[in-house]
């Protein structure tokens, strides 16, 4: 069975978005990704690559009046939300799918998504948790779901809720909690009292995010990649990651999840440390067509250098005038463990 996704991106996430395709390409058995090129410099490099299973839609294209209308009152990351439903509603109607798939473009695939799918059976949509870890608990913000990975059947209950969902984005979609909502994501949490034929995800290898991977121990053997729920033993198969909140600033620095959430050393080696060099070297083929194209997003100056001695000093002076508490070095050791910011060239040398 060929699986259909779509996904939304402009350039500043090009070599995510081509990381995530080959992802697939290496992992799912058959598949076709529809690629909303959210400004021309995209849709330009996508074409010239002549990919197999991708097709591009340009904003041209896509937009309607409808979008267009509200464009102008939302930011671009609100205008992205807003247009999420929308690019699956697209994608069913004018290519004739009998299922699609959104996806955000900072995923990465392990194994065979359709094992995702088939758990479905015969309900018509499928949403996936958050499971966020206790401490990083955001659902009454951000809400229960996460718009990361969300199927739609085109059938009578997928195609009531898609289309339910697009015109509620339309009418609002914020970057802002009021009434309830925020974004295209809250508008989730109601959808299984709302509607018919809608499914949460429970296999764990579905959803692995920075807010919930603490709950796991994460390995590789070969190109097999395991995970297990410490609180449980319940073993899995990874199916796919999402590398949210890492962002490339200048003078060559990453950052692989700003300083909320807690990454093991382990998570580090076997899944973020491959994923910057992938994007680094996507950068340099991307830059051998267009050096032009900022395609991994680079975005000023870093609020944090990498972690060296002058800056566990700042930190422990910063923790101690806090509070005399902190002069047994806990506030140090916090930020020690949870700084995240790294040389690019640590990642080329590897």
């Amino acid at each position: 069975m060929k699986l259909n996704f779509c996904t939304l991106f402009n350039s500043f996430y090009l070599t995510r978005g081509l990381a995530m395709y080959e992802s697939l390409l290496r992992n799912c058995s058959d598949f076709h990704l529809y690629v909303f090129a959210f400004d021309d410099k995209t849709k330009e490099y996508l074409n010239s690559q002549n990919l197999e299973k991708l097709t591009v839609v340009s904003l041209k294209e896509f937009e309607g009046e409808e979008l267009l209308r509200v464009k102008p009152t939302r930011t671009a990351g609100e205008y992205c939300w807003t247009s999420t439903s929308s690019t699956i509603l697209y994608s069913i109607n004018n290519f004739g799918l009998d299922h699609c798939t959104y996806i955000d473009a900072d995923l990465i695939f392990y194994s065979d998504p359709k094992v995702l799918y088939d758990e479905m059976g015969d309900k018509s949509v499928l949403i996936t948790s958050h499971r966020y870890t206790a401490d990083y608990d955001n659902s009454i913000e951000s809400g229960k779901y996460c718009v990361q990975f969300v199927t739609f059947k085109n059938d009578q209950r997928g195609m009531k809720v898609l289309n339910w969902w697009r015109n509620a984005c339309i009418e609002w979609c914020y970057n802002r909690v009021e009434d309830g909502k925020f974004g295209d994501q809250k508008y989730l949490d109601d959808w299984q009292t709302l509607f018919e034929g809608v499914h949460e995800l429970q296999h764990l290898g579905g959803g692995v995010a920075p807010w919930n991977v603490q709950q796991y121990r994460i390995s590789k053997a070969g190109n097999i990649y395991s995970g297990v729920e410490i609180t449980t033993g319940n073993k899995f198969e990874l199916v796919f990651f999402h590398f949210h909140g890492l962002k490339f600033y200048e003078s060559d620095i990453v950052s692989l999840t700003g300083q909320i959430y807690a990454i093991e050393e382990d998570i580090q080696e076997v899944l973020y440390k491959p994923y910057v060099k992938a994007l680094l070297e996507l950068k340099n083929k991307v830059y051998r067509i267009d050096n032009s194209i900022n395609a991994n997003g680079i975005s000023g100056p870093s609020p944090y250098l990498p972690l060296n001695l002058k800056l566990k000093i700042h930190f422990y002076l910063a923790g101690f005038k806090y509070s005399l508490k902190n002069i047994s070095f806990s506030y140090l050791k916090h930020r020690i463990a949870h700084h995240y910011f790294y040389s690019v060239q640590d990642f080329k040398n590897d």
